[in-house]
This record gives structure tokens, sequence and C-alpha cells, in this order.
């Protein structure tokens, strides 16, 4: 009969054994398998060390081009739009490039009349009811609620009230005041809808749209809609350049170049967040207003680089 005695020197038996085994394998082995691995180590290494300079070298490149850009604008840019009256109008996805653009049209002796933020709750599908409300409510003699849209979208008939005490008025309607104007934007910032960092100073003859990548959250296909309903009432108003950060992913300027009406009269440049795109910018606004010519550019597909300007 096996009695416990048996059992404990059978599995000290085997645990001996494994012992003895992994001994004598790592012995076996341990010559190889180390000069191996260390050879991995340093190749990696290597490898690693030439992606970081590739990586220094790159950014350096960039940064030249940058600098470059900016140096060229000085000579490009200065009296291309003396005289010209600007708005600019950033959206939330665009707001970090927007002094960028803001610059440039100043270097190019643009008039800006004012730069207004478009907040998030501005296009928050949430508050259309609000917008609609408010429109009518912000509404003013010489920007009545009679001549906005009456489809029931927030966003689109505010967009139009906002178009209509920002630019200029067509020919043969009466302009809107001062007064009017002030008191249309004062009842959107008080109510969170937007802001205003520069003063407006009167109606613009174009507007500067900035805009960046589209939204990703739950609600992205509504407020990447209502973006494009804004970019809509202004075009309907007056000259009008989209200055983003891609053409991809149902963004602002994916949107127009993809639409064979919106293409006929906005222009867009996808690099906006660079300094070439910045440039860009202000060339493509010099185009529309002295040409009355669109075009799409920057460094995304059927795009071209920069407008072609007469001498």
């Amino acid at each position: 009969m096996i009695n416990f005695r048996y059992h404990v020197v059978s599995l000290t038996a085997v645990f001996l054994a494994l012992a003895i085994g992994l001994v004598v394998g790592t012995a076996a082995l341990n010559g190889p398998v180390a000069d191996s691995l260390k050879e991995t180590v340093n190749s990696l290494r290597k490898d690693n060390q030439q992606m970081r300079q590739s990586v220094n070298s790159l950014q350096k490149e960039l940064d030249m081009e940058e600098d470059f850009a900016a140096e060229m604008a000085l000579i490009i840019l200065p009296g291309k739009l003396t005289g010209k009256r600007v708005m600019v109008l950033s959206l939330p996805t665009g707001r970090e490039h927007t002094e960028g653009v803001l610059k440039m049209l100043q270097t190019a002796g643009a008039t800006v009349t004012g730069r207004v933020d478009i907040q998030d709750k501005f296009v928050n599908p949430d508050n259309n009811t609000g917008l609609m409300e408010l429109a009518v409510t912000a509404a003013r003699p010489t920007a009545p609620a009679s001549a906005l849209p009456g489809n029931g979208n927030g966003v689109e008939t505010s967009s139009a009230l906002l178009a209509s005490v920002l630019l200029d008025r067509p020919q043969g309607t009466p302009a809107v005041t001062d007064a009017d104007r002030r008191a249309v934007l004062a009842a959107y910032v008080n109510a969170g809808y937007l802001t205003s960092e520069e003063k407006v100073t009167g109606p613009a003859e174009a507007v500067v749209v900035v805009s960046g990548q589209p939204y990703v959250d739950k609600d992205s296909a509504k407020k990447d809609e209502s973006v494009v309903k804004i970019a809509e009432q202004f075009d309907r108003t007056g000259a009008i350049v989209v200055g983003g950060n891609g053409s991809a992913g149902g963004n602002l300027v994916a949107v127009v170049r993809g639409d064979p009406v919106l293409a006929q009269t906005i222009s867009t440049v996808d690099n906006a967040n660079t300094v070439q795109g910045q440039l860009v910018t202000s060339l493509a606004l010099v185009q529309q207003l002295t040409e009355k010519r669109t075009g799409q550019y920057g460094v995304g597909d059927n795009a071209t680089l920069v407008p072609r300007l007469p001498q």
C-alpha cells in the first residue's frame, strides 16, 4: 500500500528533475540567446535614435517653412486688401488658428470690422428652440424678423440675422443702423451664443469663416450640419472664404468642396492651421473681391497650393 512518505519522495523527485532541467537548459542556451537579445536591443536602439533624428529634422524643416511663409507674407500681402472691409467669424473647432488668419488679413491691409466667435452652445441641437426665440426677440427695425427664414431651424434663422447685421445689405435694402447692430450682437453675447473679442465697427463686404476638424461627439452629425448652415447664410450676403484644418471627415471644407453649388461661391483653404494656409486664406479673399472667382486651396485632393492672381 502506497503511504504518505512515498508521495513526498515522488513529488520531491519530480521537482528536483525540473530544477536540474532548467539549470542545464539555461546553461546550454544562455550564450546564444543572450547574444541574440543583445543584438536585437542594440539594433532597436539605433533605429530609435535614427527615427528621433528624423523627427527632429522634419520639425526643424517645418519650422523653417513656417518662417519662410511668414517672411513671404510681408512681401506678398501688403496692400492687397487695402480698403476692403472684412469680418472674421471663428467656429469653435477653428479657434486655435483664428489669430493667425486675422494677422494675415491685417498684414494685407484689410479693415477688419470685427471678430465674432461662435460658441459651442450655438451649434448644440438642444438649443434650437432657444435660438429661434432669440432671433425673433433680437430682431430690430432695420434687421426685421420678417426677413428671416421661417423653417424652424434655429441655427439657420439666427445665422441669417447675424449675417444681415455683420455684412453689407443688398443694393436697394436699407442699411442696418449701428444701434440695431449693437443690439442684435449684444443679445447673442448675453445669451452665451457668441463672443466678440474685437468691437464690431460696422458692416463688412466679406467674411472669413475659420473652421477646423469635424465634431466627434454623439451630436456630431447635427453640429456639422449646423456649421454648414452658418456658412450658407453668410454666403448669401457677401464674399466668403473658409479657412479650415483638413478636408476630410465631413468638416466644413470637405462639405463645401463636395457641394457643386457651394463650391461655386465659397473659397476654401484646407491648411489654415499653418502659416502657409493663413497666407493663402488672405490671397483667396483677394481673388474673391477683385476677380469674383472662387477656388479650393491647400494640400488636400484636387486643391491647388495658391490662387493665381493678376499682376
